[in-house]
């Protein structure tokens, strides 16, 4: 009999025994170094800090059998040069920090969304996309990334632009790159990335517009129109003379999922391209992020744990870990509440301790407006001494909360 196994969060169950985290106790709230789940606020905290936990068996009320069927058959992890085989993968380090970023990434982004524009402006009118200009738009911004992705991902959080399909192209070309940072892929790599991302619905423009807008249930019918925006996808890439495999791939094959569940063909696992994959993941994480006609936004955490949860069912696993790590359990523009009752809004990650990020602290503990907002690195352990516990991130909150609106907010002088 196992007196100790290891059960994801999204399994737990009231009258398990924690007895271990998948990270330091130090690292969160929690006081003891073992307790009971009687509450599901306690299952919910849990859940916000850690992806698993370590139960014991002997001290849970639930008989071994019951926990044992908690554990998931999980296949074991692919490193990324299984996954990613012929690509020159290296590790990328940061060069800059934020601050120093920040403008960077704002100048290469204010010029990316005006080609943007072009882009989709001249294909919504019967042109074809000039593929040289887009190349050379997207090169700021994976330099940005390349040397510090804070500062990127922060602007793709707060920049929403009037049209959701421009932003939209936007943020997903920013993740894509920040998750091929991540995994080590080359620069070339990285530029079709960019390029995949910001033409991944580029077919749209050929679906009627009212259909797209709908604000109820659509008809069998609709949604076949709808799903035959990957094929227009397709038709505009060859029109415009763009072969790139990976930009093709990731346009032909956004909406496959890992058990087979997608469209248009219905691929399963690995053949569905790695990019593709990679596409997949931050589509859905742009929707989920995004307040769109039928559905309203869920916070940035709350969607890194539903891509969670989807691990190895919708998502190939290895590629949703590294996205977490790519962008952080609270990703940028995340608002939080402190242990202090204090609330801020994410700003950059730390790369070495994701539940200790950058904070612009907007409220007091009384949730009155600061009158100046100040950065705290959580990863410096603010406040921490023998009489008080150091501060950290108590729960997300919902966008909007305690009506903050994120795209009003400006950056503190460093």
């Amino acid at each position: 009999m196992l007196s100790t196994i290891k059960i994801y969060t999204t399994d737990l169950e009231l009258g398990m025994f924690v007895s271990g985290l998948d990270r330091s106790w130090l690292d969160t709230p929690f006081a003891v170094q073992g307790f009971r789940l009687e509450s599901h606020a306690q299952i919910e905290q849990l859940q916000d800090y850690c992806q698993y936990v370590l139960v014991d068996t002997l001290k849970s009320y639930q008989p071994e059998q019951a926990l044992q069927s908690k554990l998931r058959n999980t296949r074991r992890r692919l490193p990324a040069e299984r996954i990613f085989q012929g690509r020159d993968l290296r590790i990328y380090r940061d060069d800059s920090d934020f601050f120093q970023e920040q403008p960077l990434a704002e100048a290469a982004l204010e010029s990316l969304v005006d080609d943007l524009l072009d882009v989709y402006d001249k294909v919504s009118h019967g042109g074809n996309i000039d593929q040289i200009q887009l190349k050379r738009s997207v090169e700021p911004l994976i330099g940005s990334i390349s040397r510090n992705p804070d500062a990127c991902l922060w602007v793709a959080r707060l920049k929403q632009h009037d049209e959701y399909s421009y932003h939209k192209a936007l943020a997903v070309a920013i993740w894509s790159v920040s998750l091929g940072r991540e995994l080590g892929l080359p620069r070339r790599d990285l530029r079709s990335l960019a390029m995949g991302g910001m033409l991944m619905d580029i077919g749209k423009l050929r679906v009627p517009t009212a259909v797209l807008r709908a604000e109820r249930p659509l008809t069998g019918e609709e949604k076949k129109r709808v799903r035959e925006h990957v094929v227009h996808g397709r038709q505009i890439l060859a029109e415009s003379g763009i072969h790139n495999q990976d930009v093709v791939d990731m346009i032909a094959y956004h909406h496959e999922r890992f058990d087979g569940s997608g469209y248009p063909t219905g691929l399963k696992r690995d053949a569905i391209p790695a990019v593709a994959r990679i596409a997949g993941i931050v589509d859905t994480y742009s929707a989920l992020t995004s307040d769109r006609s039928y559905a309203r936004a869920q916070s940035p955490s709350r969607a890194i744990r539903t891509l969670y949860e989807m691990r190895d069912v919708k998502f190939q696993a290895e590629l949703v870990e590294a996205f977490i790590k790519a962008v952080g359990v609270y990703p940028a523009g995340s608002l939080v509440e402190l242990s202090s009752g204090e609330v801020g809004v994410v700003v950059a990650e730390s790369r070495t301790r994701r539940l200790r990020p950058k904070v612009m602290m907007l409220l007091d503990s009384e949730k009155r407006r600061l009158g100046e907002p100040r950065m705290v690195d959580l990863g410096l352990n603010p406040a921490g001494n023998d009489q008080q516990p150091p501060l950290v991130i108590r729960k997300s909150l919902q966008p909007g909360a305690y009506d903050i609106d994120l795209a009003a907010i400006e950056l503190p002088a460093n």
